[in-house]
């Protein structure tokens, strides 16, 4: 049989995803199909939320200019490095990597864990979409202290976008990549002119009077959090931390033709996570100095940030339709890792019906506007619980053999349950939140000590465990 027809089987067995194969020759993709995805992904609706929430934590100009610039260097270099080098040797999804190191019955934990976060983070881009959309019905927007949804109208416009970006993730890799490509160059048109409008309202002439909307910082709005430089460096370096050092984009890099594709993500990360991040935050200091904002102020309340209307004031309907398309684009390639997490659990049912359970459970959490308006938060948590396990897989991969313990151990002995992987998570887990509570210390600092303990701790209880 030839090499080609063999891959034509692998595609068929897999259902054209290979859950649970590696990604053949004839299905590899180029840089390109990376370039647009990650920029689409990027430049979308987290940065509308994230921008102004980095007003409302008070930070300076300094903080934010050169915190971001290091930051995102720091998460481009985590994902060509770590993520895309591991992808594209071995070319699983991430559950099946975990699947073979850590044994059946561990990873089903894992895999629930992370498609459940995955759908609460698609949820709060449905909850982005839908401050866009109930623009033209002159709709109740919610505030940053909401945790329920303040209305029949909120409910049904969440539910409609949801059932949109869920029929587009089910339809696999393909129709996300392509999605994005076709959505990005629009919504970073649409982040640009919203910064360069927002300049102009805010009378900007200049460098001097650009840096002087953040100044040297201020005091926190009330029930936020305040944000130095290096909470900006960790943070912009760690908000993704799940798809790099977590290795969950090994899902989305097996199908690269080379580590290279890696360097794709710098589009996300310095179109997104920069300008459109500063950009986003420029709409919010325009509001800031309306007379609305400033009676939340004089209440002692933090001013809504609600996207929809943020763009609507800067660029009218196209930027309603700008921050409708970002949120398609971050929770679509969302809900589609979502989906191969449940995947690795229920094996048997098709993909396209996981990631419609994956984007069904999104869609109720979009109906939540918590998790959009706590995103700062959400995402440091999300991060710290998700990215020690890929340590997991970077320490083995690059530190395995060397000191001799044996690859892919619950696949070799067929055991479902590999204890030293259990072991290495919940102590570094455990001890590093522990250090985050009783000290105060942001959970974004400590994700990194915790990921190098439990990839440490992996190798150590391996070598003394394995037989």
């Amino acid at each position: 049989m030839s090499q080609f027809n063999i891959e034509e089987e692998i595609e068929e067995i897999a259902g054209g995803e290979f859950e649970r194969e590696p990604v053949p020759q004839s299905s590899r993709k180029g840089w390109k199909s990376f370039l647009g995805m990650y920029a689409g992904e990027h430049a979308a609706g987290t940065e509308f939320m994230i921008g102004p929430l980095f007003l409302t934590a008070g930070v300076s100009a300094f903080d934010l200019i050169i915190g971001l610039l290091i930051g995102n260097l720091l998460a481009v270099l985590s994902w060509r490095f770590l993520t895309a080098e591991v992808a594209v040797n071995n070319r699983f999804t991430l559950y099946y990597h975990l699947e073979k190191i850590c044994g059946k019955n561990l990873v089903t934990t894992y895999n629930l864990a992370n498609g459940i976060l995955f759908c609460f983070l698609a949820g709060a881009m449905i909850t982005v979409s839908a401050t866009a959309v109930g623009v033209p019905f002159d709709m109740e927007m919610p505030k940053l202290t909401d945790t329920m949804p303040n209305g029949i109208t909120w409910i049904i416009i969440v539910i409609i976008i949801g059932t949109v970006i869920s029929l587009i993730a089910a339809r696999g890799y393909d129709t996300v990549s392509k999605a994005a490509n076709w959505m990005s160059p629009v919504i970073v048109l649409a982040f640009i002119a919203c910064g360069i409008v927002a300049l102009n309202q805010l009378g900007v002439k200049n460098f001097d009077s650009f840096w002087n909307i953040w100044g040297e910082g201020s005091a926190p709005f009330p029930g936020q959090t305040k944000f130095t430089f290096w909470h900006v460096v960790i943070w912009s370096w760690f908000c993704n931390a799940a798809m790099h050092i977590g290795m969950s984009d090994l899902s989305v890099f097996r199908f690269a033709k080379s580590p290279s594709s890696g360097w794709t993500t710098a589009a996300g990360m310095y179109v997104g996570h920069y300008m459109a991040w500063i950009a986003a935050a420029l709409l919010y200091a325009v509001y800031l100095k309306t007379p609305e904002a400033q009676a939340f102020l004089n209440n002692g309340e933090a001013p809504p940030v609600a996207p929809g209307p943020l763009a609507n004031n800067a660029i009218g309907i196209f930027g309603i339709i700008a921050v409708i398309l970002a949120g398609w684009t971050t929770a679509n390639p969302t809900i589609y890792r979502a989906g191969l997490a449940f995947q690795a659990i229920i094996p048997k049912v098709s993909t396209f019906w996981v990631t419609i359970i994956a984007g069904s459970i999104a869609t109720l959490a979009g109906i939540f506007p918590a998790f959009a308006m706590k995103l700062l938060g959400f995402v440091a948590l999300y991060g710290f619980i998700l990215a020690p396990i890929g340590a997991i897989i970077v320490f083995e991969h690059f530190f395995g053999k060397k000191i001799g313990i044996i690859p892919f151990y619950a696949e070799t002995k067929k055991i479902n349950f590999n204890i030293s992987v259990l072991m290495a998570w919940v102590i570094s887990f455990g001890v590093f939140y522990f250090i985050s509570k009783q000290f105060d210390v942001f959970l974004s600092f400590v994700i990194l000590p915790a990921w190098l303990s439990c990839g440490i701790l992996y190798l150590v209880f391996s070598k003394m465990l394995q037989k």
